[in-house]
């Protein structure tokens, strides 16, 4: 996904230290964050770094890959906000790395370069709406759109109906990602569309959206792959008109990162910030 990134071009007049960026990103419900934090419930915080060092520039970006890192500290940034965590998992299990090659020179170059890394995926996903949705929604232009939202799901209702291959084709180009996933029949037409970010691509927030007879077709970043997909094959064999597009995880969670960016410079102003798009993970050959 290559997108511009967002920069605050006035001067910078105030000092900010890596603890107050984090105060502000945890804004969404302090009191849940903290508390999590307390009893280790959260994957939020401080991955690496000091918190009372001063801020020198923001990148924010899906994850904290090797490229992503050394491109940060290129632009300037001295403090990395990402989404998910950085040592290939959801919760911190570097222990189990100790002795891991990869992790151990990922490690050498954090130290060397000096980012500090936060990781913010509860906060943003706890903000009403749910920011990551909500920067997602943006870049699809479907804000307007939206007919229904819960925590988790929007529920969006096109003016003009696509067929499931145009629509998948449509979300291709504007997310400008390498591929898309689809399940159900080609030519089946979609109006109301159910959405999911990142890893909700499940049976347990899928199926009754999917159950749903005002829902067409369901978009989500991943799942496992025998929960929806095969319902949808059950349900077209039935005669039932589902479609399900899966968008990939970092593709549908990347916007809500760049959002995230622009936001932070409004409230950060003269302190560079900046967005930088993850290369996608898989090439289809």
């Amino acid at each position: 996904m290559q997108m511009e990134p967002s920069r605050s071009s006035h001067t910078l007049t105030t000092s900010y230290t890596v603890q107050q960026v984090m105060e502000h990103l945890f804004h969404a419900d302090q009191h849940t964050i903290r508390e999590r934090q307390s009893t280790g419930t959260t994957v939020d915080g401080l991955e690496t770094g000091v918190a009372d060092t001063i801020v020198t520039g923001i990148a924010t970006a899906f994850s904290a890959s090797q490229r992503v890192i050394q491109q940060a500290a290129a632009q300037g940034a001295n403090v990395l906000v990402v989404h998910e965590g950085i040592f290939y998992s959801h919760h911190d299990q570097r222990e189990r790395l100790h002795d891991d090659p990869v992790y151990q020179a990922k490690c050498t170059l954090i130290e060397q370069i000096g980012m500090h890394i936060i990781r913010l995926h509860d906060a943003i996903h706890l903000e009403r709406p749910d920011g990551i949705m909500e920067g997602l929604l943006g870049q699809l232009g479907w804000r307007q759109q939206v007919v229904e939202e819960m925590a988790v799901w929007s529920i969006v209702e096109l003016e003009q109906p696509l067929q499931l291959q145009q629509l998948a084709q449509w979300l291709k180009q504007q997310l400008a990602a390498s591929y898309m996933r689809l399940s159900g029949e080609s030519e089946q037409i979609c109006q109301r569309i159910a959405v999911l970010v990142g890893y909700r691509g499940g049976a347990t927030h899928g199926l009754p959206l999917l159950g749903r007879d005002d829902v067409d077709v369901l978009i989500a970043g991943e799942g496992p792959e025998w929960e929806l997909p095969e319902y949808v094959r059950d349900a077209i064999e039935q005669g039932r008109s589902k479609g399900l597009i899966m968008l990939g995880h970092a593709e549908s969670e990347q916007p809500g990162m760049q959002w995230l960016a622009t936001r932070l410079a409004a409230q950060y102003e003269g302190l560079p910030v900046t967005y930088i798009p993850n290369e996608p993970v898989f090439r289809v050959i």
